[in-house]
């Protein structure tokens, strides 16, 4: 039965159609906010996968171009791999959802949204938060919500409530909170130097309002909720839990987890498990779930050490950070490099200077980016972690990591007009034993300052984890989680900044939920261990960006031409601009507003073209003097190119103080001269003097 549900947010209306379409899906939500329209379903396999020991959740963000009135570019005229922001959406409604369904649950479970019509002032990717909420709690997979989610922006320092794409790309706070009825559940935010204390504030507003969506969720449910399903419980059986803890005492498994280096407690686990599997042999179902059953006892076990004990696996106290490192100029030949290293985590971040025209091209459904001039790509390869596979590519990890760390760095970037470079970085993991986006920042803003980039301010970035008991107020924070940590802990708490402010936040938690005390521990521990990091390992090493470029990175020279004369410097069909990068091997950019940037490897060179482009467009006058190629000989006189596609005569009465009779007992073709304009002549053309300058040969 098709029914209807409305309300407002933000002051525009949000309604959700359920049994209109897609009805062989488990949930399904048509959802509109003002003219955005998102199909959201939720549909869940029969049976569990078998041989799993994870929940097999998929959610995918569909961007077609249809939306945005658009056909897709290339050859091919349809929609290709999903595009990084259809990928960071997809992550962004992953994170919130999957700890709120079952832990023992192994049916696969696929969470889709295809966005069908985009309105600019309603973004389509909150449209498909709040339906991919919705279709799942509607449905009967098992799923302990609901869950709402609301977008925050700030515009001359007030909030927004989901504000409009202009509004969410130009402001200074890019903020997404998800909450459960009683808890904030996830948080992410990129931002402009926010405070800690308008941040949180901000994430309360968030909260607040998703307070309000849940209400309407929760009435939605009423009429339209389909009974959850039974499935088959995939726990580890009781007995087996009891008859491992015979074997190896917990005494035992907390000497193995304890221990410093990632490896030497790898191998700990490894011997614990053979052991188990030893005295398993004949039982074939509990080896099977051994594996599983091991991971289990180490979490436990390591939760236990932390809560009751303040004890963690590598010793640290609560609140101490892993040693660090950082070098710069670590790689030869290369525009910028620098390494960071924390305890077993260690990043190297390699960055590449070009010019404006090599920024990345964008098709998507945002109309007002159609570029992007700072590419931030982070790579993880399996020996960073002690492990062998082939490469395929960067996955959603990657992708979502590099996108942090991109954000996290944007706003001290330098303007296009005050650094006209598109800019590559790569963050490359060398080891890793957690948070190694928080790192890649680290690195990133030593490597932009080594390759002379003029960031405002550095950056760093640290990670809080958490672990939990039965009540609210039993809890620890953990300052700079490693991987066991990570794994095994409640949250992962990432948040980046410079001294005055935060520029990105990545919340991820296992649980249902942080308190307000808990969020606010996590960023003043944040924030102190930021102010650390850049005290005493970052400003040390490299307290401010270089004042130039290094000497294997493209030199860049700029200019602003009046934007009618564009026309005269590209020259017909392009021949001006092409004879100018030819002769002086430059690389010539021009936009819209006449800002010319030119680039290359011989400042000489780009000074001769900056200069020649100043000719073209300059408007003759009487007594301006200019250097030049004869390139025609007439009875006469002879014409003089000051500059591609600019000529101009110099009379042979002009050409030398004595009479001459041919322009040829003086000048030859390809002769350099100096001329000056002596204003126009009877017919308003402008005319050339030799005799009147000194000549230079």
């Amino acid at each position: 039965m098709y029914q209807s549900f409305s309300m407002e947010i933000g002051g525009k209306t949000l309604t959700v159609d359920v049994g209109r379409v897609a009805a062989q899906a488990n949930g399904a939500a048509l959802m509109h906010y003002g003219d955005t329209t998102v199909l959201s379903t939720a549909t869940a396999s029969d049976k569990p996968r078998d041989g799993i020991d994870f929940f097999p959740l998929s959610v995918e963000f569909e961007e077609k171009m249809y939306a945005v009135g658009k056909i897709p570019g290339g050859f091919n005229k349809r929609e290709g791999k999903a595009s990084e922001n259809s990928v960071l959406t997809a992550r962004v409604i992953d994170r919130p959802m999957r700890p709120l369904f079952p832990k023992d649950y192994r049916n696969d479970v696929t969470l889709n949204n295809l966005v069908l019509s985009v309105d600019p002032e309603c973004r389509p990717e909150i449209v498909a938060m709040l339906g991919s909420a919705i279709s799942t709690c509607i449905s009967d997979i098992p799923f302990d919500g609901p869950c709402a989610m609301t977008q925050m922006g700030m515009v001359d320092g007030q909030l927004i409530i989901n504000p409009s794409q202009i509004q969410w790309d130009k402001g200074d706070l890019q903020l997404t909170v998800a909450s459960t009825s009683e808890k904030v559940i996830m948080i992410e935010a990129g931002a402009n130097e926010i405070p800690e204390d308008v941040m949180i504030d901000a994430i309360y507003k968030a909260h607040d309002i998703n307070q309000e969506i849940i209400s309407f969720m929760n009435k939605i449910i009423a009429a339209c909720g389909k009974e959850k399903h039974s499935y088959e419980s995939c726990t580890i059986p009781e007995d087996l839990m009891e008859a491992i803890k015979k074997i190896v005492p917990p005494a035992e498994m907390e000497e193995a987890v304890f221990a410093d280096e990632k490896q030497i407690r790898d191998e700990n686990i490894k011997k614990v498990t053979e052991k188990l599997a030893e005295a398993f042999a004949d039982n074939e179902e509990w080896l099977a779930l051994l594996s599983d059953a091991v991971y289990q006892y180490q979490k436990k076990t390591v939760r236990k050490m932390i809560l009751k004990d303040h004890k963690r696996p590598d010793g640290r106290a609560i609140d101490q950070i892993r040693p660090l490192a950082a070098e710069v100029d670590i790689i030869p030949r290369v525009h910028g490099s620098a390494m960071f290293t924390r305890g077993q985590t260690q990043i190297c971040t390699i960055t590449t200077l070009g010019p404006l025209s090599e920024a990345q091209r964008l098709d998507g459904l945002d109309e007002n980016i159609t570029g992007k001039r700072y590419m931030h790509q982070y790579n993880f390869p399996s020996y960073s972690v002690g492990e062998t596979k082939p490469s395929r590519g960067p996955g959603r990890r990657e992708i979502g990591h590099g996108a942090l760390a991109e954000k996290a760095l944007v706003p001290v970037l330098p303007s296009e007009e005050e650094f006209p470079y598109a800019i590559r970085l790569v963050s490359e993991t060398f080891e890793s034993n957690g948070s190694t986006s928080q790192a890649s920042v680290c690195a990133s803003s030593m490597s932009l300052m080594a390759a002379g980039v003029p960031i405002k301010k550095p950056v760093a970035g640290i990670s809080c984890g958490l672990v939990t008991g039965d009540t609210d107020d039993d809890y620890i924070v953990l300052t700079d989680i490693q991987g066991l940590e990570d794994f095994f802990g409640d949250m992962d708490f990432k948040v980046a900044g410079t001294h005055d402010g935060i520029t990105a936040i990545q919340m991820d938690i296992k649980i249902h939920g942080l308190t307000r005390p808990i969020v606010e521990e996590a960023i003043a521990r944040t924030k102190q261990a930021r102010e650390y990091i850049l005290n005493e390992i970052i400003e040390p090493c490299i307290a401010k960006p270089r004042d130039h470029v290094g000497e294997y990175a493209p030199k860049i020279s700029n200019m602003t031409i009046d934007p009618a004369k564009i026309g005269e410097v590209v020259g017909q069909r392009g021949k001006t601009i092409n004879t100018l990068i030819d002769r002086y091997d430059v690389k010539i950019d021009i936009n819209d507003d006449g800002f010319v940037s030119v680039c290359g490897q011989n400042q000489a060179n780009i000074d001769e073209a900056i200069r020649v482009i100043g000719v073209i467009v300059t408007e003759f006058e009487e007594g301006q003097i200019f250097d030049g190629t004869v390139v025609s000989i007439k009875e006469f006189g002879a014409f003089v190119e000051f500059a591609p596609g600019k000529e101009g005569l110099v009379h042979i009465s002009k050409i030398c103080k004595e009479r001459i009779d041919h322009v040829e007992d003086v000048l030859t073709l390809g002769d350099k001269v100096r001329v000056v304009c002596l204003g126009k002549d009877k017919m308003g053309r402008f005319s050339f003097s030799m005799k009147d300058v000194k000549q230079e040969f």
